[in-house]
């Protein structure tokens, strides 16, 4: 059985999914993992391939979904996305990876949702 943290990190990843695709991205894939980590989901917006990591919070006690990308998980956004990017075939035009932001209210209701693009400087 899933934990509150796991539940709520799906719940998450499904309220950007469906923001994202109402945006106009394709949703590729999700949950992509390799040995330097995960990326939540990965879509295709015009010609560029978008890896987007997704931080869902009910309270800001301990900070907020933006505060908590930290620079190590940024760096293993960076090297995960690379891994995905070596194993197609055809490479996209330009790559970048995003994060969406989801404030869920106390009873887990009523997303605000905050869509950060190039949220990882590349190069």
């Amino acid at each position: 059985m899933p934990t509150p943290r796991a539940r709520l990190g799906a719940r998450g990843e499904r309220i950007a999914s469906t923001y994202l695709e109402a945006k106009g991205y394709r949703i590729v894939g999700t949950n992509y993992r390799c040995p330097w980590g995960e990326v939540d989901i990965i879509a295709q917006h015009d010609q560029c391939m978008v890896f987007v990591e997704v931080r869902t919070r009910r309270s800001i006690e301990y900070g907020t979904p933006e505060e908590s990308l930290t620079r190590r998980k940024q760096d293993k956004l960076v090297a995960t996305a690379e891994t995905y990017l070596q194993d197609l075939t055809t490479a996209p035009d330009s790559w970048q990876i995003d994060m969406v932001a989801i404030r869920l209210s106390s009873a887990g209701t009523n997303p605000q949702i905050e869509h950060i693009e190039n949220v990882v400087q590349l190069g």
